[in-house]
């Protein structure tokens, strides 16, 4: 009898636990934009994004939540379709690319007079407020001159949900994207 109560109680905990595994895996969507000239022929300025780093809690496959102050939850089901430091890198080589007339762009070296561009980015996450964060700081090698700018994006919600979450995250990040475009942009 008592074996029979472990093998019922075995299967309910296994039919109990397979039924909430539903998982969501979200990708930041790219900004639409315009196709301009980017052959190196013709353009002479070269910007070469090496890395978009993110810390250890932002770099697992769970999308982050910030429950307090000082607590904060990887979700397990609400996952990154493909880890979230490429998706930075690669929506963020796009839209420097749409914003940058005359610039080539791009996440591999172009060559030995290339700017060098690195981002350390450490919160992009929601918040039990209804705001998203993304927040860090870039360094910008220009010609042997370094330019270092902090920035710290705070956008609201419009609707609950990870959906929402993950589309005003990609839009602060477009917007920070911009940012470091015009100052990319006023360069000599």
């Amino acid at each position: 009898m008592k074996k029979w109560l472990l093998i019922a109680g075995a299967l309910a905990l296994t039919a109990c636990s397979s039924g909430g595994d539903n998982k969501s895996y979200y990708q930041l969507p790219m900004a639409s934009q315009t196709v301009g000239q980017s052959s190196m022929a013709q353009s002479s300025r070269l910007l070469w994004v090496e890395q978009v780093s993110v810390p250890d809690y932002l770099a697992g496959n769970g999308v982050v939540y910030q429950t307090s102050d000082v607590q904060y939850v990887i979700a397990s089901n609400n996952l990154w379709a493909s880890p979230l430091d490429q998706q930075l890198r690669n929506t963020l080589v796009a839209n420097l690319s749409s914003q940058l007339p005359g610039w080539v762009v791009a996440s591999q070296p172009l060559g030995t007079q290339q700017d060098t561009l690195n981002v350390n980015v450490t919160g992009f996450h929601g918040r039990y407020d209804g705001r998203v964060i993304v927040s860090g700081e870039w360094l910008l090698n220009h010609q042997g001159q370094l330019i270092k700018r902090p920035f710290h994006v705070e956008l609201k919600q419009q609707q609950d949900g990870y959906d929402e979450m993950v589309k005003m995250l990609a839009q602060g990040w477009a917007q920070e994207a911009a940012s470091i475009a015009s100052e990319i942009s006023r360069l000599p």
